[in-house]
């Protein structure tokens, strides 16, 4: 039986003239600014408002309470409507980019991926790079929004563990997740105000302070310079960019967590430490590999180099600060490992996610003790909390749904005539929402705009199947999902 797509409909109504609004604003700053791109913006803003509206205004009047099926279908449909009119300005003259190009652009941006079909990027309107950066940004709150409250219900990989510690299942849930919901949007934004003042007391320009931070909060990495961040040689810049990099992959409810009760130990996200230890273990490794083969004589530059790519990579952000793939092969195959881990869960990172990784090796050492002690009772915690079978389920599943996802999605790159070392990468940065992939065309020093009009599209299914978690868009495949 199909739902009733109306109370889908009318929701998806209000988030195209919300992005209606933000390209109304956006083509007064390229009218104030004089770039050109004024007229573009302001009749992408009348096509999303005409179609927003009519959204809205033909399931106008029906009484109705947004279920969680009516969520999941309009979460989607979102992911996918609103880079088709994201897009519409880089469709129009002075940018006129094709249909393909600009919805890869926008669907890379919404998704907090970071790829990109761009090149000439320090001559382009600037209009036109603070609107990537603005979708970017909003596309990471709605990543928070969806771990909260779509993710944990479907049960994707112990999502539920995160969101049982701050909601309950009475009939007060919603107007709790409400609440968190508003907090989590305070963080996200101070967070953001935070990174800009420190970037522009750093040296940055305002213009540059303001789409930088925009892009590191919601660990997205779409920069304003073809360089990306080895534009900027000022290396207290580099550093400030990895403690914000790291403060948009940890859980977002793990600040309000912090704020709370109970002893610092129970207050400290139990994701956090393993997060940064993986990070510096990975980048002090990357570090002396450096030195040792020669690529940097300076320890400190070694230093700088190594953990700024490696947390860019690890927390799913995609700046690069140097051209990592010209570091030999150890560096290339460490690069394309750290793709698949990501931050932590309910945080705005992409991959496979810390907790995961947790649980993962928490089960394999329960096993293991099992064999030695097989009647013993080991059950597998995580934060103080006991985590059941189903959960352990779902995290193999999402696992293997994961790997599985990479696999096919290399398979199809390599059938268009893709390389195999772009193709693997390529695949597991989009379904990951990474952004460089390896390789001399999609690695750190090139981009997406050489491929062909398949392969972007392509890329584009695993960016969003990838940032949805893959299994709440497979679950709409499903005739029980309609009943």
């Amino acid at each position: 039986m199909l739902p009733r797509l109306w109370p889908a409909v009318h929701s998806l109504g209000w988030i195209v003239l919300t992005l209606a609004a933000a390209e109304a604003i956006m083509a007064g700053v390229a009218y104030g600014g004089d770039d050109g791109e004024g007229s573009s913006f302001a009749i992408g803003a009348a096509i999303s408002l005409l179609a927003g509206g009519a959204a809205v205004m033909t399931t106008k009047g029906r009484a109705f309470e947004l279920s969680f099926r009516d969520a999941v279908i309009l979460t989607v449909a979102a992911w996918v409507v609103v880079p088709v009119f994201a897009s519409v300005p880089f469709l129009l003259k002075p940018d006129d980019l094709s249909l393909v190009d600009a919805f890869f652009e926008m669907v890379s941006a919404v998704t907090t991926t970071g790829a990109t079909v761009m090149t000439g990027l320090d001559d382009r309107p600037p209009s036109l790079l603070l609107w990537r950066s603005t979708v970017q940004w909003l596309g990471g709150f709605g990543i928070i929004g969806l771990a909260l409250i779509i993710l944990p219900f479907l049960k994707i990989g112990g999502m539920q563990l995160f969101r049982m510690e701050f909601t309950d299942r009475g009939d007060k849930a919603l107007p709790r997740v409400r609440q968190i919901a508003r907090a989590l949007g305070q963080i996200y934004l101070g967070l953001t105000a935070a990174c800009f003042v420190v970037y522009l007391l750093l040296g940055m320009t305002p213009f540059d302070a303001l789409n930088h931070a925009m892009t590191t909060v919601c660990t997205g990495g779409m920069s304003t310079h073809d360089l990306s961040f080895g534009y900027f040689e000022n290396e207290a810049l580099h550093w400030a960019a990895v403690v914000f990099m790291i403060a948009g992959a940890i859980p977002f409810m793990a600040y309000l967590r912090f704020v709370g009760r109970g002893t610092f130990r129970e207050r400290i996200e139990p994701q956090i430490p393993v997060l940064i230890g993986i990070l510096g273990g990975v980048a002090a490794l990357m570090a002396i590999y450096l030195l040792a083969s020669g690529e940097f004589t300076n320890v400190g530059e070694a230093v700088t180099r190594a953990t700024f790519n490696v947390a860019s990579i690890v927390t799913t952000t995609g700046y690069s600060s140097a051209d990592y793939m010209a570091w030999g092969e150890f560096a290339i195959l460490v690069f394309f490992l750290i793709t698949f881990v990501g931050g932590s869960s309910g945080s705005t990172s992409g991959g496979i996610k810390i907790m995961r990784f947790q649980i993962v090796w928490a089960t394999i050492v329960q096993q293991i003790h099992r064999l030695v002690h097989p009647h013993a009772v080991t059950p597998i915690r995580f934060g103080g909390r006991t985590v059941g079978d189903d959960q352990v389920l779902s995290v193999a599943v999402f696992v293997v749904a994961f790997l599985g996802l990479v696999a096919i999605g290399a398979l199809l790159l390599s059938l268009t005539g893709l390389d195999f070392l772009s193709a693997a990468s390529g695949a597991a940065q989009a379904v990951a929402n990474v952004g460089p992939g390896l390789g001399s065309i999609i690695g750190p020093a090139g981009s997406y705009a050489s491929l062909s009009d398949i392969q972007k599209l392509v890329l584009c299914a695993l960016m969003v199947l990838g940032r949805l978690e893959i299994l709440s868009v497979l679950v709409l495949f499903s005739s029980r999902f309609y009943r």
